[in-house]
This record gives C-alpha cells, structure tokens and sequence, in this order.
C-alpha cells in the first residue's frame, strides 16, 4: 500500500520552480519515511532514477566521487553503467539516500547542480552533528526540508478517509462545534492515532487489521534501530544520550514536565550533556521545547537554553518506549486509552501530542514558567507558545476534567499587549469561553 505523504506536493513544487537550480536535502528522523518518499517520487515525476544508499554503498561508487568528477561524463557514464540504468538530461533524478554518511558526496552537489544535467534529492538525519560536516564546504545551492511522522490527516488518508479533515477546517473557520456524535468519532480515531503514532512501519502495520499489536512491534524495532544508531555514531558520550533518551517517558509522565537533570546524577551538569541533547535533537527523535522567559521581546530572542522539556518526536514511539520492558498486553496506555479512562499519565501523552502536531506544523516550540515560592498567585505555567501574525498565542493542555485555566488568565493579564488568540487544548468540542478558544486535541494540526 502507498502512504500519501504532504511532503510530495512540496518536492513537487520544487522541482517546477527550482527547475535544477537547487538541490534539495530532506531531514528527517531514521524510518520516518525520506528514502520511501524520494523513491515514490522519482519513479512518479522523473524518466529514470538513481539511488546511492551510503549506509551501504560499494567502495567502488564512492571512489567516482574522490577520482572521476574533474570530468562530468566519465562520472556519469560510469554510475550509469554501474546501476544499469539510462539518464536522460533534465529528465533524470539522483537520490542521495543517508548522505551523512558520504559528506563528500554533499560538498559535490554545489558542482553537480551547476553543471545543470540532473535533479538531486539528499535524504538525512542527524545532518549537522560536527563529525558529518567536518572538513566539508556546506553547499549554498542546497534547499533544506524536514520530514515529520505523519500527522492525523495523513493518517487518516491511510486510513481510507479523505473527507473528516475538510469538514473539521470548516468548523475550526467559523468557530462551531462539531456536534457529539462526529467528535466522538473524530476523538476515537484520534485516539487510534496517539497510540499508532506516525512513523510509517507502524502506520502500515496497523490499518490492515487493525492490529495494535503489530503496530507496537514495528514501534519496538524502530526504538531498537535508536538505541543502535546511539551506540554506533554518538561517539564519546553514547552514554549520556542513553541515560538522557531513557529518562523521557519518566519525565513526561511527572506534573512539572521541565527536564530534570538531576534525574541523570547528582552532579550532572547541562554543559557535560549539552552535546547529548543536540544529538537527540539533530536526530529529530526529540522536539526540545524552552522557556521563553520574556516572550513580550520575541519567543526565539529570550529563551533560556537551560531550561527545556523533552518530548518524543513521535506519540506512538512514547507509548511504547514509556512500556518498553513489558510486552504489548502490559502496556496500561493502550487499554487507558482504548477504554476512553486515560487519566494515567494523561498528560505526558496529550502534551506530546500537541507538542508533535505544531512542530510538524512549522512551529517552534517554546513554552513560559514563572516561579515564586513567596508568592503563589505569580507563578504561572504555559505548555506552548507560537507566533501567528506576529503576535504570541499561548496554548495550555488540559485532562478532560479540568475546571479552570488559572496560569492562562494570569499570562493573558501580563502580556495583553503581545497577544493573539489564547487556546486550550482538550478532549471536547469546540467552544469559546471567557474569551479563551478551546479546541479538541485533534485541532492543534489548524494552529
């Protein structure tokens, strides 16, 4: 089965306008779909298609790239040859599948775009880390693109409905509820989806049954191809990015969410783990998230880069990775949730969620925290903050129960001047109350 995925309409669109000017490189997390994506797209759109996969490609391949580019025919006539496949100018594409691994293929791209013959797509992760661009002139003739899990409506585009996300952008538009019946059965598949998550082994694991086993199977092998590749390229502080990827779900699952770093040591210190940090998140295995502490002046100009919460690049990945030692029949998320009785570790879960559904959506994710242990009525919490047309909106994450939204009224009051719209997000319908918009979970994906 082929999973529709939105990143082809933007690959499409570049190759119209870029028309072999650019090269483009997509970055993503291992098994997130960006060597399926790159595939599908150059049987669709191209006459021919050459795919050099580093992570295993011959020596003999990666010796064109040091001895036959001084001369661009030889080079071409020779992977031609290689991969028995005919190119055709400005009809053919290249794949450079895992390029982290090969930098010297991507310090080419500046030369092989402008000699203008062919098309390239890089596929990567963990892209920027210093031992992937060491010794390397970065490419100015590279477009850079991420790729995330599959958000709810691809999800539901493989799911066989192409219709439900139409009809929720209408209400989201005139601000109605959706009535009980459909959102109980929006919530449900949602609900599907935070448990399923978006990583394609899993998605297609599941939707032929409907089998959550087999999907937590599929989610254990990619949790394991995690711990592999830590192991294999976080070199020197391998360790640290363990200890810091295992304490997730732990730290997620507590009220205060912020990342502890004495839950790693005593005396551990945010420069010794600094560097773990960035590799989880240059992996996009993370969303890192930080304290915007005067957000009146800009999120990105007063974020503390010491105090962050973590979350899970992907929510189906959470659920299994937070049971990782016990089998899929173990695993309470799965009944809680199933059971609509999700109050264990209910809002490690629904925060991650809305975490991963605007990080997807081009955000940046910041939040705000203000303490004062003298005085209780100033001190506020805020789970998200994102910009829309240059004003802040804050967004709290609430249970189905919650009664009020106290740290949101007092943050209203404080930054009335820089604000837009204020949202909670929750497991009801729409609703407008107190001047604050409440929306179900699954309309974070319209923020």
């Amino acid at each position: 089965m082929e999973l529709k995925r939105k990143l082809y309409k933007e690959l499409l669109n570049w190759k119209n306008y870029s028309n072999g000017s650019t090269a483009m490189l997509i970055k993503g997390a291992r098994r997130v779909g960006k060597s399926y994506i790159c595939e599908q797209f150059g049987k669709n759109e191209y006459k021919s298609v050459i795919n050099i996969d580093f992570s295993n490609a011959p020596n003999e391949i990666k010796d064109y790239f040091y001895n036959e580019t001084n001369n661009f025919d030889t080079f071409f006539n020779k992977l031609s040859a290689f991969y028995r496949t005919r190119l055709y100018k400005r009809e053919s594409l290249f794949i450079f599948d895992e390029v982290q691994r090969f930098p010297r293929a991507r310090e080419l791209i500046k030369h092989l775009v402008a000699d203008g013959r062919y098309d390239y797509i890089e596929t990567g992760s963990l892209i920027s880390i210093k031992q992937n661009v060491k010794d390397i002139l970065l490419p100015s003739e590279e477009e850079e693109i991420e790729m995330h899990p599959m958000d709810f409506e691809e999800f539901l585009w493989a799911m066989d409905d192409e219709t439900t996300i139409a009809f929720l952008r209408m209400c989201f538009e005139k601000m109605v509820p959706l009535g009980q019946a459909l959102h109980r059965k929006v919530m449900n598949d949602f609900r599907q989806y935070m448990l399923v998550g978006g990583m394609p082994q899993s998605v297609l694991a599941y939707i032929g049954e409907k089998d959550y086993a087999a999907s937590d199977k599929a989610k254990r092998k990619i949790l394991s191809l995690y711990r592999n590749d830590i192991t294999k390229f976080a070199t020197g502080y391998e360790s640290k990015v363990t200890a810091i990827f295992d304490s997730i779900p732990g730290q997620l699952s507590k009220k205060e969410k912020k990342y502890k770093l004495s839950s790693l040591g005593k005396n551990a210190r945010l420069r010794e783990y600094e560097d773990a940090f960035m590799w989880l998140s240059d992996g996009m295995i993370v969303n890192p998230c930080f304290n915007a502490t005067e957000p009146n002046v800009g999120l990105a100009l007063s974020f503390d880069h010491a105090t962050h919460k973590l979350y899970m690049a992907d929510t189906g990945l959470l659920v299994t990775h937070a049971f990782s030692d016990n089998s899929y029949s173990g695993n309470e998320l799965y009944r809680a949730i199933l059971l609509d009785k999700l109050h264990i570790n209910e809002g490690m879960l629904t925060e991650n969620i809305a975490a991963q559904t605007l990080r997807s959506n081009g955000h940046r994710l910041f939040f705000y925290s203000r303490s004062n242990t003298n005085n209780r009525k100033n001190m506020m919490e805020i789970d998200f903050l994102i910009k829309i047309d240059k004003k802040i909106n804050p967004i709290e994450v609430k249970s189905s129960v919650y009664r009020a939204h106290s740290s949101l009224d007092k943050f209203r009051r404080k930054f009335s001047k820089s604000l837009g719209d204020a949202y909670v997000l929750y497991t009801k319908d729409v609703m407008i109350k107190d001047g604050v918009i409440h929306l179900p979970l699954y309309m974070a994906m319209l923020l």
